[in-house]
C-alpha cells in the first residue's frame, strides 16, 4: 500500500445550504466520528477529513445564505460544492433551490469560468425524521438534474456537463453521506 501522505489529493470543498440543514454537524462528525449538536454556525469554519485517497479542505459559511461579495471569494479555488438540504422541512424547498440556483448560475458566470463543471454534491439530510421527503420528492422541489450515480462523475473532455448528484443522509444513523462524499472524491480522481 502507498504512503497516504505522498498519495492523497487535496480538495478543497465549500458547504453551502439554509441554516439548519446540518452542515456543521454532518463536518464535525467527518472530521471527530462524534455526533453532537450545535449552535447555529455564525462565522465560517474549517475543516479537515480524509475519504479514500482525497483529503478534503471544507470551508462551512454557516446558514445564513451569504452575500455575493462573501461567497464568490469563498468560491475562489473550490474543486467542489457540497449543498445541503433538510429533507424534513419541505416549507423551505423554494427557498433551498432558489438558493441552490443562484448558486448554479453564479458559478457559470465568466467570472467563475473554472468553476462550470465543479462538481456539485446535494446532500438530502435528516432522512431519520418522520416528516422526510423522499429522494424523487427532493429532485423534483430543487428543480435539478442529477448526472447519475452510477456513472463517472468526472465529465469528458470536450462536454459541457457538471456533475451533479443527490445523495439522502442522516448524521444520526451515520447512512448516505460516505457514499456521497466517495461519489465527490471519484470527480477529482486523476
Amino acid at each position: 500500500m502507498r504512503w497516504l501522505g505522498l498519495y492523497t489529493k487535496r480538495a478543497r470543498i465549500l458547504f453551502l445550504g439554509l441554516d439548519n440543514a446540518g452542515k456543521t454537524t454532518l463536518l464535525h462528525l467527518l472530521r471527530d466520528d462524534k455526533l453532537t449538536a450545535h449552535k447555529p454556525t455564525l462565522h465560517p469554519q474549517y475543516k479537515e477529513f480524509t475519504v479514500g485517497q482525497v483529503r478534503f479542505q471544507a470551508y462551512d459559511l454557516g446558514g445564513r445564505w451569504p452575500v455575493r461579495t462573501t461567497l464568490e471569494s469563498a468560491l475562489v479555488g473550490v474543486d467542489g460544492i457540497v449543498f445541503m438540504v433538510d429533507t424534513s422541512d419541505p416549507h423551505r424547498f423554494e427557498e433551498a433551490a432558489s438558493q441552490l440556483h443562484r448558486l448554479l448560475l453564479l458559478t457559470s458566470t465568466s467570472n467563475f469560468v473554472s468553476l462550470r463543471h465543479t462538481p456539485m454534491l446535494v446532500l438530502g439530510s435528516k432522512i431519520d425524521v418522520r416528516e422526510a421527503v423522499s429522494e424523487d420528492r427532493l429532485i423534483q422541489a430543487l428543480r435539478i438534474h442529477p448526472t447519475g450515480k452510477n456513472l463517472k462523475p468526472k465529465p469528458a473532455k470536450g462536454t459541457r456537463v457538471r456533475p451533479v448528484e443527490v445523495f439522502m443522509c442522516s448524521a444520526v444513523q451515520r447512512t448516505g453521506y460516505a457514499e456521497g462524499f466517495r461519489w465527490l472524491a471519484e470527480c477529482f480522481q486523476t
